[in-house]
């Protein structure tokens, strides 16, 4: 039979907090000395990903998108871009 006072335990945020810091206390102590060297491919990959966070974007900013949309629905033979071309040639 269940114990009856369980469903009467309530704890505290204080005290909450208290048992989840100590547990991840312990947890960073096991897994500290369980750790192992990081392999040399992952730390080459990091490094690659380093490298390419501070190249230039090629992927086109908000503002670059609707000026260019804003632009094409204002002309009178509005540019395409290449991707389109084919199906708006079929569309006709």
């Amino acid at each position: 039979m269940p114990n009856e006072n369980a469903a009467e335990l309530v704890i505290d945020h204080t005290h909450c907090r208290a048992i989840c810091d100590e547990i991840g206390d312990r947890l960073r102590d096991i897994l500290k000395r369980e750790a192992s060297e990081v392999p040399p491919r992952l730390l080459e990959l990091i490094d690659k990903l380093t490298e390419l966070e501070h190249q230039p974007s090629i992927v086109p900013s908000i503002e670059d998108m609707s000026i260019r949309g804003a632009a094409i629905r204002g002309s009178a033979d509005p540019v395409l871009p290449a991707t389109n071309r084919l199906s708006a040639s079929v569309d006709l």
